[in-house]
């Protein structure tokens, strides 16, 4: 018996009808029945598309991250790690609060009260690139002198991540714009000066001066 072929569609515009229905149900409260309808195709569709439920998560958080992609590029191309952190923060505020976008955030909300252990692993991995990026710019950062060498640019990048997560989760209770980027402005002030002119001269000359006395800096 021949059976009909599965019918073309956009699969980014499937991908951000799926996304929507993660995002206001979650994980566990999006059935199939939810999500081919949302998308307008039928059930051989996706799972020819996507393999399964679970891949059809794993390609919208790839989505997700992809129409964030530009929001990311303008935080990492901030002059200052103090800025990259003010922006990110700042950004995932007005994003939350967004009347155009769901509240909050599709990272928190979809994998909350999950039973699948794959996808909250899934939604962490994401989660966890981006604060590997963080990282490496803080890193960056000390080298420059940008921030002291005592920081620890692990738990900066933490830091940054769990304020922009827990502002995510207020968004998605009610809070207003205005509130959420007063806590981003607060939490900006507990950031770590870099080091002064006179600090980064003398770290300068350090070496310079072991050299002399015929020694080598660690």
């Amino acid at each position: 018996m021949r059976t009909g072929r599965p019918r073309s569609f956009d699969v980014k515009v499937a991908l951000d009808r799926a996304m929507e229905v993660f995002w206001r149900k979650g994980y566990e409260g999006s059935s199939l029945s939810d999500l081919t309808s949302a998308m307008g195709i039928n059930p051989p569709s996706l799972y020819a598309a996507f393999g399964s439920k679970e891949g059809l998560f794993r390609a919208v958080l790839d989505r997700y991250d992809e129409k964030r992609r530009e929001f990311q590029d303008r935080v990492f191309s901030a002059p200052t790690a103090r800025e990259v952190a003010q922006r990110f923060l700042e950004g995932a505020a007005d994003f939350a609060s967004d009347p155009k976008n769901l509240p909050g955030c599709l990272l928190v909300s979809s994998a909350l009260s999950c039973s699948d252990d794959a996808v909250p692993r899934e939604v962490a991995r994401h989660r966890a690139l981006k604060e590997s990026a963080l990282k490496e710019r803080f890193q960056r950062a000390q080298k420059e002198g940008d921030l002291p060498k005592s920081a620890d640019a692990g738990a900066l990048a933490r830091y940054v991540m769990t304020v922009a997560n827990g502002l995510a989760v207020q968004a998605g209770a009610g809070a207003a714009e205005a509130e959420l980027r007063e806590v981003a402005r607060l939490a900006i002030t507990a950031w770590p000066a870099g080091e002064t002119r006179s600090e980064a001269h003398r770290s300068a000359k350090a070496p310079r001066r072991a050299a002399k006395r015929g020694t080598v800096a660690a």
